[in-house]
C-alpha cells in the first residue's frame, strides 16, 4: 500500500457532487446521508482491472472465504508481503516511484502532528516524554517528542520517522514485516548516517507484521499509521485497532493517513490491498470502537493520485465546544426594520 495514482479503469466510476440541495430536500438527503453511513460497507466497489463487486463482502469472500478461510487469507497477506520484497529499499521505492511527493506529505504530516500535539498535551509535549510507534512503508510508524514516545508502524525504510517523529518525538519504535525495509531503516536512523541524541532516537524494530502485533501495554503517547492499513483485511483492521488501543497512554491517540477511494473501495490486485472510502473507514472505526476527534485532507499532491485524508482517532469521546452567546449579546434588544 502505497500513494498511488487512480487506476485508469476506475477513475471516472464517482462523479463527484457539490452542488448544496435546496432547502425543501435537505431533510431527505440528511436522511439518504444517514442511511448510507450505515451501509457504507455494502456500496458497491471495483478492482483495479475495472472489475466490479456488488459490495465489500462480495469481494471479501472471493479474497479470503467465507469465513475468512486461513489458506486464502495467509495468501492474501503473503502476496502482499512478496510485492514489497521486491520493491527497492528507496524514498522512491517505498512511495510508489512518486518520491517527488515526500516535501509536501511531510509538510502536511507535520502541521496535523503539530496541532494534535498543542491540544492533546497542552504545551506541545516539550515537558513530558513522549513515545510513539510508527510504521516503515506497509505495516505502521514510529515518532517520539520531548519526553513522548510514539510508534510507526509500516515504517518502511523509516522516511517519516527520520523526517518528522524523531524531531518530536523521545523515543520511536518502528514496525515493518519487509525485513530488507527494516534493515534500511535501521542503518538510515543510525548515528553513522543520522544525527540523532540520547533524548530523541529509535528505540525498538520489530519485524512483525501489523495483523500480528500487539503492543507494550500503556507505552505510547502516538501511535502513527500510514500507506498500510489498506493491506489489513476489515476483520483484521478491527483486531488490530482494538488489541492497540492498550498500548496508549492515557490522552494518547492514533492517526492514520491513507488513500480515499471516492465511493465504496478499489482493490489492488498486484499488492494485495484495499483502498477504501471515507465513510467506510467510519464505519471501521465504530466497529473499533475508536471516535474522530480530527480529520484533514492532506494538500498539494498531484491530480492523479488518491486523495489521502489523515485522522486522528481517540479511544474516549471528544468533549464539545458549546458555544454560547454573551449576556450582553443575548440582552441586546433587536432592531425593528
Amino acid at each position: 500500500m502505497w500513494i498511488r495514482p487512480i487506476p485508469k479503469a476506475v477513475s471516472q466510476q464517482y462523479p463527484i457532487i457539490t452542488q448544496s440541495p435546496p432547502p425543501y430536500l435537505r431533510n431527505s438527503v440528511k436522511r439518504t446521508i444517514t442511511k448510507a453511513r450505515l451501509t457504507a460497507m455494502e456500496a458497491a466497489g471495483s478492482d483495479s482491472d475495472g472489475r466490479e463487486f456488488k459490495n465489500a463482502q462480495e469481494m471479501w469472500r472471493e479474497q479470503i472465504g467465507d469465513e475468512g478461510d486461513d489458506p486464502k487469507k495467509i495468501q492474501w497477506y503473503r502476496e502482499g508481503v512478496a510485492y514489497w520484497e521486491g520493491v527497492e529499499a528507496s524514498v522512491d521505492g517505498v512511495l510508489g516511484g512518486f518520491g517527488q511527493v515526500n516535501d509536501a506529505d511531510i509538510k502536511g504530516s507535520e502541521a496535523f502532528l503539530n496541532s494534535l500535539l498543542h491540544e492533546r498535551f497542552g504545551d506541545g509535549g516539550r515537558n513530558q516524554h513522549l513515545v510513539a510507534l510508527g510504521q516503515l512503508t506497509t505495516i505502521m510508524r514510529g515518532e517520539c517528542l520531548g519526553e513522548i514516545i510514539s510508534e510507526n508502524c509500516g515504517s518502511g525504510i523509516g522516511r517519516i520517522t527520520k523526517n518528522l517523529l524523531i524531531r518530536y518525538f523521545n523515543e520511536v519504535d518502528l514496525l515493518e514485516p519487509v525485513s530488507h525495509f527494516l534493515d534500511a531503516a535501521r542503518e538510515n536512523l543510525s548515528q553513522e548516517h543520522f544525527v540523532a541524541s540520547d533524548v530523541h532516537k529509535a528505540t525498538n524494530f520489530y519485524c512483525v507484521p501489523l495483523q500480528e502485533f500487539t503492543p507494550e501495554a500503556g507505552r505510547y503517547n502516538v501511535i502513527w499509521i500510514q500507506w498500510c492499513i489498506g493491506h489489513l483485511t476489515d476483520d483484521d483492521f478491527i483486531s488490530f485497532f482494538k488489541r492497540a488501543k492498550v498500548g496508549l497512554k492515557p490522552g494518547g491517540f492514533f492517526i492514520l493517513k491513507e488513500n480515499i477511494a471516492r465511493n465504496g473501495f478499489v482493490l489492488d490486485n498486484e499488492d494485495r490491498s484495499i483502498t477504501r472510502s471515507d465513510l467506510y473507514f467510519k464505519d471501521l472505526f465504530r466497529q473499533c470502537g475508536l471516535h474522530l476527534y480530527k480529520m484533514k485532507d492532506q494538500k498539494g499532491l498531484p491530480e492523479e493520485l488518491f486523495a489521502v485524508k489523515m485522522y486522528a482517532l481517540t479511544t474516549e469521546v471528544p468533549k464539545k465546544v458549546h458555544k454560547t452567546r454573551s449576556k450582553v449579546q443575548a440582552n441586546r434588544p433587536g432592531i425593528i426594520k
